[in-house]
Parts: structure tokens; sequence; C-alpha cells
């Protein structure tokens, strides 16, 4: 039930924050970090078994997706047809992808040793690689502004998310240090899915 009930929020209120939410804080509501770390969210809260936290995050953001196209439909006269193109069905598909893969992350924060430091590492790894993407994209100077402005927020709730799932100091650095290679293939990733 939390997946579905999650999934209609995240979808709807995704597209209202786009809308009310001055730049740069607009972008955060479309980015594809914080939809993923709605799905470690998801899966923190599932706790174990992995697979059902896995689960229950691939279903929050794949159903999100149509959620989010429906609303545009609806209350922006945007094609309906947007829930079953080729886009739709793409962002579906990462949906599923990007919430299986945190999904499973956040039951690793409750493990040991370095499978623990992959799970504190993951959610900030997830925003460092998406500002990475963000200050790396072309545009005009007031786009490349206004995109470095977001990923310097990125980065910052980056770290500020590490810190809050560290519960010791030795595990805040270790999840710092280890979301850096964790970024990079993260990077690779989103260069990979043609962002």
């Amino acid at each position: 039930m939390a997946t579905v009930v999650g999934g209609v929020a995240l979808g709807a209120v995704d597209l209202l924050l786009q809308r009310v939410l001055p730049y740069p804080w607009a972008n955060l509501a479309n980015s594809s970090a914080i939809w993923a770390l709605a799905g470690y969210v998801l899966g923190l809260w599932v706790r174990t078994p992995w697979w059902r936290a896995a689960i229950a995050g691939a279903g929050l953001l794949a159903l999100a997706v149509p959620v989010y196209y429906l609303v545009a439909a609806i209350f922006l006269g945007d094609e309906i047809s947007l829930l079953w193109n080729r886009t739709g069905l793409l962002w579906m598909a990462f949906g599923l992808l990007a919430g299986a893969v945190f999904g499973f992350g956040a039951t690793l924060v409750r493990s040991s040793g370095w499978q623990q430091l992959v799970g504190v590492a993951l959610p900030g790894a997830a925003l460092f690689s998406e500002a990475l993407v963000a200050v790396l994209l072309g545009g005009n100077a007031a786009y490349r502004r206004d995109q470095a402005r977001t990923a310097l927020i990125e980065a910052v709730l980056g770290v500020i998310v590490i810190v809050a799932m560290g519960r010791t100091g030795r595990q805040r650095i270790g999840g710092l240090l280890v979301s850096v290679p964790m970024a990079l293939v993260g990077f690779v990733a989103f260069k990979v899915g043609g962002f």
C-alpha cells in the first residue's frame, strides 16, 4: 500500500513542485537522483527482506511515471499518449531499475562491513553523479549558471544524506569516501542512459 500511495504522491507532487518552486529548486523536483532517493527511503521503511525492499522501490518509481504524465495531461493539457509512448515506457523502465537498486541499497545500511558503507554512500553518490552531469551540460550562460546552482544544492544534499545515514564518524567518513567511485559509476550510467 505504501508503494502505491508513494508512487501516486511522487508523480503528482513532483509535477506540482516543478510549477511552483523557483529555479534552481524546481530542478530538484525533476531530478532523477531525487526520485531514486524516494525508492531508497521506501527501502529503508520496508527494511527486510532485501527483495521486498527492491520490489517496493521498483514499484514506487514505475508507478510514479504514469501518474506524472497523467497529472500533466489533466492539468497542463499535455498529450495523454505520453503514458504509453516510447519516452514514457523508457522512464518506467528506468524507474524499475533505479527503484530496485535503491530499494535494495537501503537494506545494506543495516548490514556490516563494506556492504554497510555502500548502503550509506548510495544516496549521496546518486546526488553527486547527477550534480556532475549538471555541471558538464552545455547551453547558454544563464542555463549553465542555473545548472551549476542545482549541482551545488545536490552536492550539499549528498553530503547531508551520507552524514544522516551513517551512525558513527567512521561510517560517515567511509560513506563519503565510497561515494566518490560510486558517483563516477553513476555518472557513466547517466551518460549511457542518454542524460
